[in-house]
């Protein structure tokens, strides 16, 4: 039986599937990708923060597996084919129409973004434990997106 991709618990099926194959996982309780300044600005941009309470755990199972990550805290390295490849896997979730998916649009404009200007990185910031250290600026400047929380760097 193929998966499910037009309902929410069919995409919640497909993220339990797909975590069951990452040895270690857990959910990280925040995540995004980010994308490094344009300027001499430190502020990463993030087209979108999956935040502490967030129900969407199918695209940060996608990442993981792209990146072969465990959901752990921390900032990855992401290039512009691993972005691809990670759009390209959770395109499918846009025949759930009940839902929105804020993760793909952001992917799609951070990709975008990077592809016109070299000089622009990814990164991809889990963050498995709010009490964990920040992982780097990225995630620091991910975390104080976060209402009522201030990362100590």
């Amino acid at each position: 039986m193929s998966p499910e991709w037009s309902t929410p618990e069919g995409l919640n099926d497909i993220k339990d599937a797909l975590a069951a194959a990452i040895p270690g996982w857990q959910q990280p309780v925040a995540y995004a990708v980010g994308l490094s300044p344009a300027s001499s600005s430190v502020e990463w941009g993030f087209a979108h923060v999956n935040t502490p309470g967030g129900r969407h755990g199918l695209p940060a199972v996608v990442l993981a597996t792209i990146l072969g990550h465990d959901g752990s805290t921390a900032t990855l390295d992401l290039t512009t084919a691993q972005l691809a490849a990670a759009v390209e896997s959770l395109e499918p979730a846009e025949a759930c129409t009940t839902l929105d998916h804020p993760n793909l649009a952001a992917w799609r404009e951070a990709l975008a973004e990077a592809a016109s200007n070299p000089a622009r990185t990814l990164v991809a910031v889990f963050v498995a434990d709010l009490d964990d250290p920040v992982s780097s600026e990225a995630d620091g400047s991910m975390r104080a997106t976060f209402e009522g929380h201030a990362p100590t760097l």
